[in-house]
């Protein structure tokens, strides 16, 4: 069964684009989706924001990465760590997003349908 890696994080509505940009790197996942929270008003349960903690100027990111299995994640994920593209396009000090404010965690496929 394929492995996921899930992520929600709120990104200022005004910094999207410049999130869009830092996200579209692709080093062999089998499936990658960045999302944003459109019909988040649900009335069941707790909404993406609520849970999130998002301001009313924050969207809500919700992305995923699917991969063959844990170790192609692990494998991946490498890869993407020694990119050097990767620190040329992130500024720590000016991410479009809060890392503090991201969850992010690593899934075993229960069900595929």
């Amino acid at each position: 069964m394929s492995y996921v890696d899930g992520f929600v994080l709120l990104v200022p509505t005004k910094k999207l684009k410049e999130y869009a940009k830092l996200a579209k790197k692709e080093h062999g996942a089998l499936e990658y989706y960045e999302t944003t929270g459109d019909d988040m008003k649900t009335k069941m349960g707790i909404p993406f924001p609520k849970l999130a903690g998002a301001k009313k100027t924050d969207t809500v990111v919700f992305s995923w990465i699917v991969y063959k299995s844990k170790a192609h994640r692990n494998a991946v994920n490498k890869k993407v760590m020694s990119d050097k593209r990767l620190m040329e396009d992130m500024d720590m000090d000016n991410m479009p997003f809060d890392c503090n404010r991201m969850s992010y965690g690593g899934f075993k496929t229960l069900v595929k349908a």
